[in-house]
């Protein structure tokens, strides 16, 4: 049974940091190309970082970039997602994915809030 279960979510200061992680089961972790998307409330799911199956490579969106990093540990089998200098148009419902080919796996997501 294929489990993705994110944690380290909750609610942060502006300008403050949070590190996301997902930790997998179920799967061989170093063949899937691992991805945070993050949903806020009215909107549609958004990319925020992937990173390749060895972690050499990543990409992030715009919004997000020099300030989250993503990574990985393909012993742990975990991926994770350092935000720092965070702001209230972070606020999402963030969730963690696993895809190889066709085959996706997505997590539950887990509620970050950035508020004064």
């Amino acid at each position: 049974q294929v489990q993705l279960v994110e944690s380290g979510g909750g609610l942060v200061q502006p300008g403050g940091s949070l590190r996301l992680t997902c930790s997998a089961s179920g799967i061989i972790f170093r063949t899937y190309v691992m991805t945070w998307y993050r949903q806020a409330p009215g909107e549609e799911r958004e990319l925020v970082a992937n990173i390749s199956k060895t972690g050499h490579r990543k990409n992030y969106s715009d919004s997000v970039q020099g300030r989250f990093t993503i990574s990985r540990d393909n012993v742990k089998n975990t991926a994770d997602l350092q935000m720092n200098n965070l702001k209230p148009e972070d606020t999402a419902v963030y969730y963690c994915g696993a895809s190889l080919g066709t085959r996706a796996y997505w997590g539950q997501g887990i509620q970050v809030t950035v508020s004064a």
